[in-house]
């Protein structure tokens, strides 16, 4: 297929689905997924699992807590290049690889979730995992969200 009908497919692909890849600014490339895909018809957002590493995806630390933390700030940022706000979360889905760490890590959970996310609480589930994707990773938490007109 040459290029030119490779672009007007992919270009018709677009518009017909009508889904904009939301990439914050600074972030390096993302490989195999989009960090977010808004569904312009109810403004959805639905965020890919992100992880406890920064923008550069370079893991600062290997305690639970603070890549939870990372992670929610990530989720966060996601949903803000996409032109939402916490209170348009509607969906999460989190990730751990283990148990324990979440169920013994109590108020300072709750004490990273109120300072990222606030007194919001969006439809959750919670999945222990043997391992996830990056070897280093502790936590992934993808989200979805509905973003008001």
């Amino acid at each position: 297929m040459n290029e030119s009908i490779k672009d007007q497919s992919k270009a018709e692909t677009e518009t017909r689905h009508s889904h904009e890849i939301i990439h914050p600014e600074g972030w390096l490339a993302t490989k195999g997924y989009s960090a977010g895909i808004l569904a312009q018809s109810g403004r959805q957002l639905f965020i890919a699992g992100q992880i406890g590493w920064n923008t550069q995806q370079v893991f600062e630390s290997d305690v639970f807590l603070d890549q939870f933390a990372q992670a929610l700030d990530n989720v966060v940022a996601v949903l803000k290049q996409g032109g939402g706000q916490i209170t348009d979360l509607t969906e999460m889905t989190i990730y751990v690889t283990d148990l324990d760490a979440y169920r013994n890590a109590g108020k300072a959970l709750g004490s990273i979730w109120k300072d990222k996310i606030g007194r919001h609480y969006p439809a959750m589930a919670l999945v222990g995992v043997a391992g996830l994707v990056e070897p280093r990773a502790k936590v992934e938490i993808q989200a979805r969200a509905v973003i008001s007109q």
